[in-house]
């Protein structure tokens, strides 16, 4: 189908962030539509959620451990997603202007495992809240590491707020973990806690990076083993950055005068191409025609 395919290539050409965004919605919608005919089938939407969420009982947790990714990308609730997305994708575009993406896609995952881990503790140490059974599902935590992460790094950074104006992005972080921290009290408990253990691993990671010292790293050098592998090929991420982005390189009159790919090809292949596309869908191409038509379109359109 043709918006599926146009999806894809979007979610192909986005940027990490963007990819990030778009597995959440999807995963969301399937959610949906899973509860929904488990609901027709059975009448029981709870069995559905809760091979994606994350159990507090560790024995549970044991024979589900993929719930440790899972439930960081899912969401139920409309605006719980709503919300969630919404702050990672504004806080996370200034998260790009100092960090690369292979270092988001670390801090997203080590906050939720710092929420989960967090979350865990809680519930299998503390008297008060031993001997429940809750789950845990959402991208709070990640997001919330995200958030951190820039604040400390950043922290006079100024974001525009409906009716406060400019204020510093540190003010930001810390009135967000304040309020977490006031809802242990009510009934999120396990959320909020969550909350905490991603904010944690955000300041974490931002004081480290001050000091030369990069977290995602050991993380990012397994991802990129783990894609390589299943790509049957060389994967590199883009190069890690340590705070502010990195000076463009200066063109010089020799790499102007090498030509580029798209240069040598002519507009009756790239139509051949574009027929390609339109014919069999996106995923038909071969990656030499992908390369081909992505250079062409930052040509056309840089």
């Amino acid at each position: 189908m043709a918006i599926i395919d146009d999806i894809k290539f979007a979610y192909r050409r986005g940027s990490m962030l963007m990819r990030f965004i778009f597995i959440n919605i999807a995963v969301c919608v399937i959610l949906h539509l899973a509860t929904l005919v488990a609901w027709m089938i059975t009448g029981d939407q709870a069995a559905v959620l809760q091979w994606v969420e994350l159990p507090s009982d560790l024995s549970l947790l044991i024979r589900r451990p993929w719930t440790l990714v899972t439930y960081m990308f899912s969401h139920y609730a409309l605006l719980h997603i709503l919300f969630n997305m919404l702050w990672l994708y504004w806080l996370g575009r200034i998260f790009m202007e100092y960090f690369s993406p292979k270092q988001l896609t670390g801090v997203y995952l080590l906050g939720g495992w710092g929420g989960a881990l967090l979350f865990l503790l809680a519930y299998n140490l503390m008297p008060s809240l031993a001997g429940g059974s809750v789950f845990l599902i959402g991208a709070s935590a990640s997001v919330l590491a995200v958030i951190v992460a820039t604040a400390v790094y950043a922290p006079d950074y100024k974001i525009g707020l409906l009716f406060l104006g400019e204020v510093a992005i540190k003010w930001v972080a810390i009135v967000t973990v304040a309020i977490y921290l006031i809802g242990m009290e009510t009934g999120n408990i396990g959320g909020n806690i969550a909350h905490i253990g991603g904010a944690l691993v955000g300041a974490w990671f931002a004081l480290r990076i001050k000091r030369g010292r990069d977290i995602t790293r050991p993380l990012n050098a397994v991802l990129d083993a783990v894609v390589g592998i299943f790509n049957g090929r060389s994967f590199s991420w883009p190069a890690a950055r340590r705070g502010n982005k990195a000076r463009p390189q200066q063109t010089t009159t020799q790499q102007r005068q090498q030509p580029s790919r798209f240069d040598t090809v002519s507009e009756e292949e790239l139509d051949r191409v574009l027929k390609k596309i339109k014919d069999a869908g996106y995923d038909a191409l071969t990656d030499a025609e992908r390369d081909m038509l992505f250079k062409a379109s930052r040509r056309r359109y840089p």
